[in-house]
C-alpha cells in the first residue's frame, strides 16, 4: 500500500476534516478525497462518514487506525535508518515548539554531539498539535512540549517544572500597562494571562519568543512574565525587580514519546533532555529566557 496514502488517512483523522487536513498536507481538498475513496477501494470498507461538522470514522476505519499508524511507523524508521550518515549507528528525531528552542533545545544539541556523537540527530520546530500527531504517527521519535494533552499511545514524562513569573525594570518594582510586554508562552499561560490581566487584551507589545522579549525589555525598560530561571541572574544583580504579589503560572516542560521507539536510543535522548532543563543546566547561569 501507498504509505501516502496512510499519510492522508491519519491526517483527516487528526484533523477530523478533509479541508483541514489539504492545508496541512498542502494538497487540494479533491486530492485528499481521491486519496481516501482508493484507500476505501482498496481495504473494500468505508472508512469516514462525511457531514457537515467533518469528517467521522466508521467502525471500519477506528479499526484501521492503528493499522495506519504501524505502517507509517515502520516506513519511517526503515527510511531514517537506511539513510544514516557515516559514523552514525542509529538516529533519533526530536521536535519542539518553538518557544523551547532557547535555551533549552539549543543546549540539548550541543549535550548530545559531546554525549552521543554516534546517533544521527533530525531535529524540527512545530506547532504543539501538528508535534503530537507526528510522535503518535512514528515521524518523530519524541516532542518536547508545555502542558501537553494525555494520548494513551504516548507517554508523558515532566523534564522540569518552571514557573512563570511577573518582573519589571523598575527600581520600586511597579509596571505600567503602557510598557507591558506580553510574551506569548502558549495557549494554557495566555488563558490564564486574559483571567488575571483583562486590561492587557491588547498590550503595546507581544512577542512569541522568551529571549528576543528578555534582550527588548533590558534593553528600552518594561514588564513582563518570563522564566524565573532565565530572570534570576538579572533579580540578583537588580537589572530587573519582581513585581509585588503578581500571580505566578505554572510553565513546566514535558517530553512526549511512544513506548514503540527504541527505548536504549531514547533513554539516551532524555538524559539529555533533563540535565539540560535542570535550572543550574549550560546557559541558565548566564540568564537566558
Amino acid at each position: 500500500m501507498d504509505i501516502g496514502l496512510a499519510r492522508t488517512f491519519l491526517e483527516v483523522v487528526a484533523s477530523g476534516s478533509f479541508v483541514t487536513a489539504a492545508d496541512r498536507l498542502h494538497l487540494t481538498q479533491t486530492a485528499v478525497s481521491a486519496r481516501v475513496r482508493v484507500l476505501e477501494q482498496q481495504l473494500g470498507r468505508r472508512l469516514f462518514v462525511r457531514n457537515r461538522a467533518g469528517a467521522r470514522l466508521t467502525a471500519a476505519g477506528d479499526r484501521f487506525v492503528r493499522h495506519a499508524t504501524a505502517l507509517v511507523q515502520v516506513w519511517e524508521r526503515a527510511r531514517q535508518q537506511v539513510a544514516l550518515p557515516a559514523g552514525r549507528a542509529e538516529v533519533v528525531s526530536v521536535g519542539g515548539e518553538l518557544s523551547l528552542w532557547d535555551p533549552l533545545l539549543a543546549d540539548w544539541l550541543v549535550w548530545m554531539r559531546r554525549h552521543c556523537a554516534d546517533i544521527a540527530l533530525r531535529t524540527e520546530v512545530d506547532a504543539p498539535g501538528r508535534l503530537l500527531d507526528r510522535v503518535q504517527e512514528g515521524s518523530l521519535d519524541l516532542a518536547v512540549l508545555h502542558s501537553p494533552p494525555t494520548r494513551s499511545d504516548l507517554v508523558v514524562e515532566l523534564l522540569v517544572e518552571e514557573t512563570l513569573v511577573m518582573v519589571t525594570t523598575a527600581a520600586d518594582g511597579t509596571w505600567r500597562t503602557d510598557d507591558y510586554v506580553l510574551v506569548d508562552w502558549g495557549s494554557a499561560f495566555m488563558a490564564s494571562h486574559r483571567a488575571a490581566y483583562p486590561e492587557l487584551a491588547n498590550p503595546p507589545v507581544s512577542i512569541t519568543l522568551g529571549p528576543l522579549a528578555l534582550a527588548y525589555l533590558l534593553t528600552v525598560g518594561g514588564a513582563g512574565y518570563f522564566r524565573a530561571s532565565a530572570v534570576r541572574q538579572h533579580l540578583a544583580d537588580g537589572r530587573l525587580q519582581r513585581v509585588r504579589r503578581a500571580p505566578e503560572f505554572s510553565h513546566s516542560v514535558y517530553a512526549v514519546y511512544s513506548t514503540r521507539g527504541d527505548a536504549e536510543v531514547l533513554g539516551r535522548v532524555r538524559d539529555g533532555l533533563r540535565v539540560c532543563a535542570r535550572p543550574a543546566g549550560p546557559r541558565r547561569r548566564r540568564g537566558t529566557a
